[in-house]
């Protein structure tokens, strides 16, 4: 059980660095949802699974809009 809650910590903390250092959209996305499931799943292992449901729907919520705004102004030539 200890490694699976530390192999959870190293892809929060991967998936962090790639929402980081990734200058596209598409693939910062990416990074952001591994970080909030895994986030979310580390939570549930300590127990505290409604926590966890909060921040996977509100973090992933908000930022997933957010993200379809800045690809859609990237998008856009004018």
């Amino acid at each position: 059980m200890i490694e699976f809650v530390l192999f959870l910590g190293l892809l929060f903390t991967l998936g962090g660095l790639a929402v980081a250092s990734n200058p596209s959209p598409y693939y910062g996305v990416v990074g952001l949802v591994v970080a909030a499931v895994a986030g979310g799943g580390w939570l549930v292992s300590l127990g505290v699974s409604f926590v966890s449901l909060v921040l996977v729907m509100v973090y992933l919520g908000g930022m997933l809009v957010v993200f379809v705004y800045s690809v859609s102004l990237a998008a856009d030539p004018y």
